[in-house]
């Protein structure tokens, strides 16, 4: 979705859900926005960032990973503890989202937390397509009862948070090892924009909400 960013979402960009649910959560006492974009400078500052950090070139195109911008953020925005990545495609993650998972993070005495939600689909019913059509499993059958509502809860990232100390994220390079706990959100919340039909969707959460 080209420019999804700033697409207005039940009333206001998409990206302002996200700096609002940053300005509300009690964790959060620095906000940085990091684009090399001048229209979402200008709706994330309408919308309260005061802090904007202009990407260089060489982190500007589709290749650049999100890690790779908050590495180079923290060498420019020294002295913090903790940093917590929060992507605009996440509309209805919250303030409280947030404090709770670094609540998480620090009662567990944890280095990094993400967001997961509980997946829809259990990969013990998926396969994979082989040559020929031919179809494999792609994990082995559980002992006992194959039901669906017998098989263990699996769980996927979501996309809406992202929490680490930052000087073992520093060293580590990545947010997600495993020792990296996971702070469960409800599916209705964990929403991460891809498609157009994504972006219905969330919309119409958002107005629910709003309601």
């Amino acid at each position: 979705m080209p420019r999804k960013n700033i697409l207005d979402a039940a009333g206001r960009p998409l990206i302002a859900w996200t700096i609002s649910a940053a300005y509300t959560s009690k964790a959060v006492n620095s906000v940085v926005l990091s684009t090399e974009d001048d229209e979402i400078i200008e709706a994330a500052r309408a919308w309260g960032c005061e802090t904007v950090y202009r990407r260089p070139d060489n982190l500007a195109h589709d290749k650049s990973s999100s890690l790779d911008v908050v590495l180079h953020v923290l060498e420019r925005f020294p002295g913090f503890e903790y940093v917590a990545l929060l992507q605009p495609t996440s509309p209805l993650r919250n303030g409280l989202d947030i404090d709770n998972a670094f609540s998480l993070l620090k009662s567990a005495k944890a280095t990094t937390c993400v967001s997961i939600c509980e997946a829809k689909e259990s990969p013990y019913w998926m396969y994979f397509l082989n040559k020929h059509n031919s179809i494999a499993k792609i994990l082995p059958d559980l002992p006992g009862d194959q039901r669906r509502q017998a098989l263990p809860n699996v769980y996927t990232l979501n996309g809406a948070i992202y929490l680490a100390k930052i000087d073992w994220l520093l060293k580590a390079k990545t947010f997600i090892d495993e020792s990296t706990i996971g702070y469960v959100m409800p599916q209705e919340r964990s929403i991460d924009i891809d498609t157009a039909e994504d972006f219905q969707v969330a919309i119409q959460l958002l107005n629910k909400n709003n309601l």
